[in-house]
Order: structure tokens, then sequence, then C-alpha cells
């Protein structure tokens, strides 16, 4: 099937090429228009918390409000008041503002800063679902405010702000982390193909995937809300994925062709061995993010959707839209010999791991061990503004907010009643709550429809704090005598992590079992798959305890530019296990299906894994080093969140790439020899029968001589297809 589509690739090159070229501009043109059709969530769909803010959403009249900050000299300065009433009318009149109030206008002393230094504007916004719009609303607000009051620092924050901030950053990092990383990746990949023509083929799959995901999610958005996390992941992992499979499509033609092979033949065999390790990669990736549809959240669920899209464009860009190129430029493409255990670093390298498998398979364990122990006292947040860059406004109004202004902090904990607003109940409940230990201010809100009442608790600390925290569950665990529902920001987190501790068992076995059955196809062995689950969880635990020990403890922070303040992103985890799984299973497919070939040549595992990892250690290791340049890019943003993140699949990359699979896996598979290949007596059938085999090796020589400068497409024979020739040996 691989070979018929290579095949027609290359009979078909320049149709290909144009329909891709066409699938591009669409992307462009139409899939950017999936920026205005995305719709956030901040916690899963089925959670106490998630309901009641839909209920509160519902039942506002305005939309998430705006806090204007005010400081340096005296509130009660003349020029500041006269200043602050002139800014407050002129926001007034803005078409999206429903009304402002300041701390002269309102008999709210809250809006004053304990110093007398500072005052607040509170800004009523209208209910608008478009993010665009929202961001604009705010954008303009900050034009207002710009050297409104003389001598005065004048900051825009508060909810609608923080969600604004949060996604320009968001979108800053990511096209700042593809701008800074794309040229490294084509210097590198120069290099390494020592070609300038080879080295555009990953950098020409990568925008191509990107163009296609976009425009495949905007079509998605017709059917299901989509959150801005896919567009994140569609920008961070087409790169990513791209790559690599160009990378290994590339590697296996230069072999090819210098084994004497013609163009054709070459694209062929390609086709049929790395493109059907391309395959089984994609699957097993696309099998680890549909572990994230067993959260049943919208987060994960858009994570999930973007990352899927992505996996499929890449696929098929690398099945087809780089045949047709191998076809247009393979002429021009150095070959590049296969090579034995005997003939390099990474042959040599097994051969040492082969005389002490024991001791470099302990060894590695218990490294990766000490390094996860960090991941046992994680602490965790969701949407924190200290996630923000720096430099955001949003992030300095809510700091300066906890601080000077007590219970004005944005985000309170929010308990909601079915019972109207002016309900003595809710006022004398109001009053029993502002004396609850933990508790720095209470207040009602206004402007609610209907038969909706609800009363804004601020606690102690931040918001997200453990006071937080526990205040969240002590209001659940002791309700009033009315039917009480608690939301907000610290109870999104409680629910959150909820979900994830009873959900994560059904999405691990959901990943596992995928993975399982895929590896077991390829290989139709069952301890190689059982080994794969378990040493990948073992980086990804050392993943993890760097993730801790760098972003929640703080070490680094100066080098890498942030602050930390105690607490990883809840959704960070999760969501680099997911892609980090994938990413580690693509190397060993990679790896797996080089010891595979060896192994089916020879019958001698230790020979195999020496070969295999020869013919594949270069080819993983400049995958991981471009993929890692990707990631750093991305870490090197503002955004607290995105930097976790991509220094996390950074770091996970690095350690799958050396260490596992250049050290443990031939440890490992050294150690337990020929029952590698082990499965009980019906699997082994089931396997004969359905499983996917390998297709021949290397392909053989032409009939006749070819000279691999003068070689064109319609001349050279299809190896892989002619009848009675034989696999020539390894």
């Amino acid at each position: 099937m691989f070979a018929a589509i290579a095949r027609f690739c290359v009979k078909h090159r320049w149709q290909v090429l144009a329909a891709w070229m066409l699938l591009f501009a669409a992307g462009i043109v139409i899939g950017g228009q999936v920026f205005h059709h995305l719709k956030d969530s901040n916690a899963g769909g089925q959670s106490e918390s998630a309901q009641v803010s839909a209920i509160l959403d519902r039942a506002a009249s305005t939309g998430p409000g705006v806090v204007v900050l005010v400081k340096g000299p005296s509130v009660d300065a003349p020029g500041t008041r006269t200043a602050v009433q002139s800014l407050t009318a002129r926001i007034d009149r803005l078409s999206q503002v429903t009304g402002a109030v300041n701390a002269y206008t309102s008999p709210d002393r809250m809006l004053r800063a304990r110093d007398g230094h500072a005052s607040l504007i509170v800004v009523s916004v209208r209910k608008n679902d478009n993010m665009m719009a929202q961001s604009m609303t705010v954008d303009q607000i900050r034009v207002a405010a710009r050297g409104a009051v003389p001598g005065a620092q004048v900051l825009v924050g508060g909810g609608l702000a923080v969600m604004a901030d949060d996604m320009d950053a968001s979108s800053n990092d990511l096209t700042r982390g593809a701008l800074l990383s794309l040229p490294i990746v084509l210097l590198a990949l120069f290099f390494i193909f020592r070609g300038w023509r080879a080295a555009l083929l990953p950098i020409a799959a990568s925008m191509a995937t990107i163009a296609g995901a976009l425009l495949l999610l905007r079509e998605i958005t017709h059917v299901t809300n989509v959150a801005s996390y896919a567009t994140d992941v569609i920008t961070l992992f087409g790169l990513a994925l791209a790559v690599d499979y160009s990378l290994l499509m590339v590697n296996r033609f230069r072999e090819s062709r210098a084994a004497g092979v013609g163009i054709t033949g070459a694209v062929e065999h390609t086709a049929a061995t790395a493109g059907r390790t391309v395959t089984f990669s994609a699957l097993t990736v696309g099998a680890s993010l549909a572990g994230l549809f067993a959260f049943a959240n919208p987060v994960f669920t858009s994570v999930a959707i973007g990352g899927i899209a992505t996996v499929l464009i890449a696929m098929a860009a690398a099945l087809t839209l780089i045949p047709a190129l191998l076809a247009v430029w393979g002429p021009k493409i150095k070959p590049a010999p296969r090579q034995d255990a005997e003939d390099g670093f990474f042959g040599r390298l097994a051969r040492r791991v082969q005389h002490r498998p024991w001791l470099a398979a302990v060894g590695i364990t218990a490294l990766l061990a000490a390094v996860a122990i960090p991941f046992l006292h994680a602490s965790y947040g969701l949407g924190d503004p200290r996630t923000l860059p720096q430099s955001s406004q949003s992030r300095q109004v809510a700091l300066d907010l906890a601080a000077g202004f007590p219970g004005m902090q944005s985000n309170p904990i929010q308990v909601v009643a079915a019972i109207p607003a002016g309900d003595p109940r809710i006022t004398g409940y109001a009053a029993e709550l502002s004396r609850e230990p933990g508790v720095a201010a209470v207040g009602l809100e206004h402007g609610l429809w209907g038969n909706v009442s609800a009363i804004d608790v601020t606690p102690d600390g931040s918001t997200q704090g453990a006071v937080a925290q526990h205040l969240v569950q002590a209001l659940r665990a002791d309700r009033p005598g009315f039917r009480t529902w608690v939301t907000g920001s610290a109870a999104s987190l409680v629910d959150f992590r909820s979900e994830i501790t009873q959900r994560l068992p059904y999405a691990l076995g959901l990943i596992a079992l995928a993975t399982f059955a895929l590896l077991f196809l390829m290989t139709g062995s069952v301890l190689i798959p059982l080994k794969a689950l378990i040493m990948n969880t073992l980086s990804l635990g050392a993943v993890f305890g760097a993730l801790v020990w760098i972003f929640q403890d703080g070490h680094l922070s100066h080098l890498l530019g942030f602050h930390a303040f105690g607490a990883i992103e809840m959704w960070v985890p999760v969501v680099v296990f997911v892609f980090a799984f994938g990413l580690s299973m693509d190397y060993e497919v990679f790896l797996l299906s080089r010891i595979k070939e060896a192994h089916d040549e020879s019958g001698d595992t230790d020979s195999a894994v020496a070969n295999g990892l020869q013919r594949s250690g270069r080819i993983i290791t400049s995958a991981a080093f471009l993929v890692m340049i990707v990631f750093l890019g991305f870490a090197a943003g503002q955004t607290l969140g995105i930097k976790e993140f991509g220094l996390a699949l950074a770091i996970a990359v690095a350690v799958d790439a050396t260490l596992v699979r250049c050290i443990l896996v031939p440890a490992t598979m050294t150690l337990l020899g020929r029952a590698n290949w082990w499965a009980p007596a019906p699997l082994r059938r089931l396997h004969r029968r359905f499983g996917l085999h390998e297709a021949p090796s290397h392909p053989v020589r032409p009939a006749y001589p070819v000279h691999p400068a003068s070689a064109t497409v319609a001349a050279q024979p299809a190896a892989l297809s002619s009848p009675g020739m034989p696999a020539r040996a390894a």
C-alpha cells in the first residue's frame, strides 16, 4: 500500500505539489479564521464549579470586568481626583462598556488603597463570546488610560484583561518561538544532510502541516467548541512531528540511493519502510492524544483535537508531500550508505552497553528515579495571573490588588444560591461567612437576572493558595439550610484536580492498551511493548521531577527569566505526559523498526540491537536535537505555562533520545535476549495473520547500473515491485 501511494505521488508529483500548495493557501486564508471562533473554558463541563459558572454567566447582565489601577499621588489630591473622574467618564462612553465607578463616585471604601496612594476604577463590560472583541475592548480602555492621570501610573487589569493578556502573550510566544527556532532548525538540517534541498523538505512539511491542521480545526469549530489551547498545540507539535517524520523519510531515501537504486525505486522503498514506520508512529501518538478524551474536560478535549488534527496532517505530508518533493529534488540529494554496528559511534556504544547490561540498566533506572523525587511534593495552579509575563499590566494589577486592596482580588470564591439577591437568608449567610477563618472580605454580586444570587468570598493570601482551597472544601462540606454551590478560581482548581485524579486511570489504560496493541502488531512480541511502557513511564517521571524542581521550587529561575510562586500549572503535567509519551513512542518505533529489520535478517538479538541502534541512532538523535530546538524556542517565551510546557518537552526528548534509546533499550534487550520476541502461541498466530510486517530491509540494486547523478525519474525500475528479486543481505 505504501509503495503504491509513493508510486502515485512520483508519477503525479506536480499535481500532488499543487494540491499541497492549495491546501497551504487555504490553511492560511480560511484556517487562519479559526482564531475568531475559539471559546475558552477554565474547568471541566461536569464539575460543580463549571456548571455553576455557566449558571452565573447566563444570569449576569455583564461579562467579565475590568479594573483600572491608578497609583502614585495621593488619592485626595485635587488634580488626581479631577483626572480620575475625567478618565472614568471617557471609559464609560466606550461602546462595549456598560458602567464605570471610581473611589470618588462609589461609597465602597475598598476602592481606595490602605496607604492612600492608589485607587481603582471598576468597569463593567457587555457580554460577548467573541474573544477577539473582548481583547479589543481591553485595548480601548488602555488607550484611554494612557497618560490620563498626570504623575500617576495607570494600569488596566481584572478578569477580562487577564484573559486578553493571556491570549496575546500565548500568541506572541508561539510566533516568537517559531521565528526563533525555524532558522536554527534549517541551519541544523543543512549540516545534517549537507545540502539545502534535503534541508528544506522538513521545513516545507512543517509549514504544510500547520496550515492544514488549522484548516481542519476551523472545520471542527462548526461541530464543537474548541479552546485556544488547540492552536497552541498545532504550532508547537506541528513543527516537531513534521521534522521527525520528514527526517526519517529523507534518511531512508538517501540510503536507498546509496545502494544504487533509481529515484522511483528509492521513493517506493522509502514509503514501504520509513512510511510504514511513520504510520505506526502517528497511530501511536494519536492513541496517546486520544487518552485526553477520557477526562471529558474542555481544556484537554481541545488539546486532543488540535493534536490529533496535527498528527493526521503530518502523516499525510510525510506519505504524499515528501515523496513528491523527493521525485523532484531526489537527483540532487546526496546519498548516504546504510551502516552496520562496526561502522560508527552508535554501534560501538551498543556493544559497550552489551558488555555490562546490568550496570547500564540499573544505573540509568536509579538516575531517572532519583530525578523524579521532587514530583512527590508538587503543588498546582490553574490560570493564575502570576503565570503571565512580568511586563503584563494585568499581572501587575493582580499583585497590587493582593497587596493593597483587601477584598478586591480578582477571581474570588463565589457561593451561588437559587434565591433572589435581596432575600434575608443571603445577607445573613454573607455576614456569617465574613466571620469565618481564612476569609478576608465578603461581598454580594449585583446585576444578576432571575432567581439567582451570589456571594463573593475573598480568601486570605492568593486566590488559589492552600487557604483558598481549604475554604472551598469547607464551604462545600458545611452548607447552609438552603441549596448552595461553590465556584470561582480556587473551586475550579479543586474540581480540576479531582477530575484528573478520578479519570487518570481510564486515560492511562486507554493509552497503554492502544500502544501495546500497535507495538504488538509491529513486532509480534508481548515483552517489547510492556518494556516500552515501563521505560517511558520512568523517563517521564524524571521529566516531572525536573519540572517541579525548576518551576515550583524556583531553581534556574534567574537563568530562565521567571518568578516562581510555589506551583506549576495543573494542565502541564497531564499534557506533557501525553505529548512526551507520544514523542518517546515515536523514537521507540524508529528504533524498533530497525532492530526488528536487523533481527529478521540475522536472527541474532545482540547483533540486531547493535545494528539497529547504529542505523537509527543518528536519525533519532538528530530528530531529537531538532525537536529540542523547536521546544526550547517556545520555552524562551514569557508566559509561564508555555515556558513550562516547552522546557518539559525539551527535557523529555533529550532524556528519551539519549539515556533511554541509546543505553536503557540496548541494555534491557540484551538482558532479555531471545525472550524479547516471545508471545503466546495464540498471539503469534494472530500476528502472522493480522500483523503489519516489515518490507524488505534494503532495496536491491537494479538489474543494470545506474549512476546516481544522472538517474531520472522516468527511467528507473521500481525495485520493490520487481518480481523474483531477492532482498539484499545486510
